[in-house]
């Protein structure tokens, strides 16, 4: 389990990772998840919100998904999605 003030956080801590929605894109998912669990392990729960080094992994995940929704004909009219560049709602 990641735990705060952890600095060794890899894919070998993640106890339960689900396959993404493709095939295609598990690989890519599980690269997204270990580059946000190490940034927030690492710098997001010691006060360093600067820096967004999972962008770039997250977009790749991000299409693949895209892409194996619109092949797999699943409906996703009316869901609202979040993202790096959505509008955060106001607390």
């Amino acid at each position: 389990m990641i735990r705060a003030g952890d600095t060794n956080v890899g894919s070998r801590d993640c106890f339960y990772s689900m396959n993404s929605v493709g095939e295609a894109c598990t690989e890519l998912k599980r690269e997204y998840d270990t580059c946000f669990n190490r940034w927030f392990a690492e710098k997001f729960l010691k006060g360093d919100r600067s820096g967004d080094p999972c962008t770039e992994s997250f977009r790749k995940y991000q299409r693949c998904v895209q892409a194996a929704i619109k092949e797999k004909e699943i409906p996703i009219d009316g869901v609202d999605f979040m993202g790096p560049n959505k509008d955060k709602p106001e607390s």
